[in-house]
Order: C-alpha cells, then sequence, then structure tokens
C-alpha cells in the first residue's frame, strides 16, 4: 500500500518543478537580450524630393539637365540602443524572413546610448554628403580642391588647448600642405617632445601656433599632436543636400553621388526606371561596403525598383537567399556604377557587372 506522505511529497515536488520550469520559461522570454533587429526601411528617390524639397538644389547659373526615373536610396529601420529586445522578439525575428537579429555590439559598439548613436550617425550623413559631392562633381569634370582641417581633437592631447575643430592646416614648420598626408609626413618628422609650428586658419585669420609633439602610446617613436584630421573642400559650384538628420549614416553616399552627376551631365542614367542602390562613397570615388544589404535589397523591390546596386563586398551576402526579382549590379567604383547604368539605359539587356 502506498504511503499517503511520500505521495504528498512527491506531488509537492512536480508542483514546485513544473512552477519554477513556467517561471524560468517566462523570465527568459522577458529578459533583454543583447541583439538588435534590422527591418527594411523605406527607399527616397535622390532625383525626387525629401519633405517635400528638392534633395539636391543648385546655386544660381548652375547648368543643369532633366532627369527621369528614380535613383533611390535604401534605408535600414534598427531597433534604438535603448531598446529591450526580449528573448521572445528575437525568436519572432529570427523567423521573419524581412528581418535580421544581430548582435548589439554589431551595431552599437562601446554600449552607446541613443544620444550618442545619434550623433555618430549624423556625421557620418554629413561625411557622405561631402564625400559624394566631390566625386560627383570629379566625374563630371568639374576640379573641386581640399586642404587639411581638424576634425576631432584628442581629450588631454598636445593641441587639446591649443587648435580647434575646424582649423585648416595651411603650413606645418613654414613648409605649405595640401593634403591631410603631407600635414601627418611633416609632423612625423620631428621627434616626441619637439615642438612643430602649425599654421592654421580660424575664423578669416590667420595664425601661427607651437605645439609640443608627444610620444604614440603604441609606438613611442612616433610623434603625435592629438588631432584627427579631414579635408576642407573648394567646390566650383553651389550644390546643397536637403536630407535632413533623421536619416543618418555613409550608406546612401552613392546614390547621393549618381544623382548629383545625373543632374549636372546630359542624358539620363535610369533610361526612365526605378534604379536603387547603396553603398558608402568615398571622395575619391571608391564603392564601400554597408550593412543591412538583405533588407535593403526588399526596401527596394517593396518600392519598385527593378535593378539594384550593390558594393563589390556585399555581394556575396546579397545572393544569399531570394533576390527579389532585382537585377544586382555590382559596383566598385561611381564610374562603375555610371557606366552600368548607361549601357543598361540604352539596351536592358547589356551585359554589365553583376553578382554571381
Amino acid at each position: 500500500m502506498s504511503d499517503p506522505t511520500r505521495l504528498s511529497r512527491r506531488y509537492s515536488t512536480m508542483v514546485v518543478a513544473t512552477i519554477s520550469l513556467i517561471v524560468l520559461t517566462c523570465a527568459a522570454y522577458l529578459i533583454p537580450m543583447p541583439y538588435v533587429t534590422m527591418r527594411p526601411g523605406p527607399a527616397f528617390n535622390t532625383l525626387g524630393q525629401f519633405d517635400d524639397k528638392d534633395m539636391f538644389t543648385f546655386g544660381q547659373g548652375v547648368k543643369t539637365y532633366p532627369t527621369s526615373g528614380a535613383l533611390d536610396f535604401t534605408t535600414v529601420s534598427v531597433t534604438r540602443a535603448d531598446t529591450r529586445l526580449s528573448l521572445a522578439d528575437a525568436v519572432r525575428a529570427y523567423f521573419d524572413r524581412d528581418v535580421a537579429v544581430v548582435p548589439k555590439s554589431l551595431v552599437y559598439p562601446d554600449n552607446q546610448t541613443a544620444k550618442q548613436s545619434t550623433a555618430v550617425s549624423a556625421a557620418q550623413l554629413d561625411g557622405s554628403k561631402d564625400s559624394s559631392r566631390v566625386a560627383a562633381l570629379r566625374a563630371a569634370g568639374y576640379t573641386v580642391t581640399g586642404r587639411p582641417q581638424v576634425a576631432a581633437l584628442v581629450p588631454g592631447g598636445a593641441a587639446a588647448k591649443l587648435l580647434k575643430v575646424g582649423d585648416v592646416i595651411t603650413q606645418v614648420d613654414g613648409t605649405k600642405v595640401a593634403s591631410s598626408e603631407e600635414a601627418v609626413a611633416a609632423i612625423a618628422t620631428k621627434t616626441p617632445g619637439q615642438p612643430v609650428a602649425v599654421t592654421v586658419e580660424r575664423g578669416g585669420r590667420t595664425q601661427t601656433i607651437e605645439v609640443t609633439t608627444r610620444a604614440d602610446e603604441r609606438d613611442p617613436k612616433v610623434p603625435r599632436i592629438g588631432v584627427s584630421l579631414g579635408t576642407k573642400y573648394t567646390y566650383p559650384i553651389q550644390i546643397d543636400n536637403n536630407v535632413g538628420r533623421e536619416i543618418g549614416g555613409p550608406s546612401a553616399g552613392t546614390m547621393f553621388a549618381l544623382a548629383i552627376y545625373d543632374k549636372l551631365t546630359p542624358g539620363e542614367l535610369t533610361g526612365g526606371r526605378k534604379i536603387a542602390g547603396t553603398g558608402e562613397m568615398s571622395a575619391d570615388g571608391v564603392v564601400g561596403p554597408i550593412g543591412g544589404i538583405r533588407q535593403k535589397m526588399r526596401g527596394a523591390a517593396n518600392a519598385g525598383a527593378s535593378i539594384f546596386l550593390v558594393p563589390q563586398a556585399n555581394c556575396s551576402e546579397a545572393l544569399d537567399g531570394d533576390d527579389d526579382g532585382l537585377k544586382l549590379v555590382k559596383i566598385t567604383q561611381l564610374s562603375d556604377a555610371i557606366s552600368s547604368l548607361k549601357a543598361l539605359a540604352d539596351d536592358p539587356d547589356a551585359k554589365v557587372p553583376a553578382c554571381s
């Protein structure tokens, strides 16, 4: 005959174990996970308008040419840095073909706050506007010159209280410098601890400031003054990019450059069709890889595009799944994109570089 006390204990143990399992399962589904989701975002026609204003406007007297069709830049909708993604959310997103679940650290490094992430993204957009403008103008036959400019100062660095962000460096130790590379090379002739005379333009005035170099933290033989250098460009014509700060990051650069080029040169790149693409654009016309290629392809297809421009480095990822009915054109430089689009405008069946 069974012992009622033993049965009661066994039943209690089973109840406790069941409740514990339910609690742990619920907790697992509610505890925030270190992941974010990436979803297809909207596409914007660079030949059209943004917030009821032409995306690109040109200075008075600048000759532009008619365009047709669309050159869409594509976007990705990413969960905010302060969003708490639960296991349940992550599991649901994992089984959605339009959504990518990626480690949060890949999108928001160093535990960036939402505010910090927005600032970084806005700065990347500003850089993209500049580099795409330079690349497009040069491709269209214009001359664009640039000079080294202080882009950032290392906190507590040698120049932290001497130079200012925005200073344009014209000379180092009395020798003219025309690029960031030349400025760095001139400073590199010093021995750490030696002073260097840096001549800058600031607020319409020229002044020479002496900065004592310091040893590089990783290589004590290399002199540093504690600045990051960018480039201050002088443009031959006025071009305004009117994309607002609600769009961020550098990946629209290629489509920005194509739109500027299309408007400044005779003929039409699109052949009247809706074309989309992505890719970071350098000032010298090199197309760089981006993130979220699959989501951008889906967004382009949703917007009705038939051709999608893919940075070469993103081709393998672009091919890892359905092409959404898009013709995937491989690009490595702005000139590649231009020549491929011109060929396809003349003949939709033309052979152009493709992801394969």
